[in-house]
């Protein structure tokens, strides 16, 4: 059965800094690109960023490129979230999934999830 325990979430003042996990089970971790989404009240999920099964290769939303960086440790099965220069915008829950071939895009991530999603973690950024 496939599991995701997101971890990290929290209430943070502008232009702070979070370091989400994702710790997996269920599967094989290190066969398959993930990917971190995101749900902000009253919105749908959108994705935020992917990276491929070996680390090799990350893609991100326009959004949060240059603040946010993924990566993931396989000997852990755990994949992480480092998130500089908050913003208000950036408040959301947090998702992990994950995909089964690597997007063209990030507007396509949300095709080639799988699984269940977890409960996610919350990130609040405000003053």
């Amino acid at each position: 059965q496939l599991q995701f325990v997101e971890s990290g979430g929290g209430l943070v003042q502008p232009g702070g800094s979070l370091r989400l996990s994702c710790v997996a089970s269920g599967f094989t971790f290190d066969r398959y690109a993930m990917g971190w989404f995101r749900q902000a009240p009253g919105e749908e999920r959108e994705g935020v960023s992917c990276i491929s099964s070996g680390a090799g290769t990350t893609s991100y939303a326009d959004s949060v490129k240059g603040r946010f960086t993924t990566s993931r440790d396989n000997a852990k099965n755990t994949m992480y979230l480092q998130m500089n220069s908050l913003k208000p915008d950036d408040t959301a829950v947090y998702y992990c999934a994950p995909l089964s071939v690597y997007p063209p895009s990030i507007a396509k991530m949300s095709f080639v999830t799988f699984g269940s999603w977890g409960q996610g973690t919350q990130v609040t950024v405000s003053s």
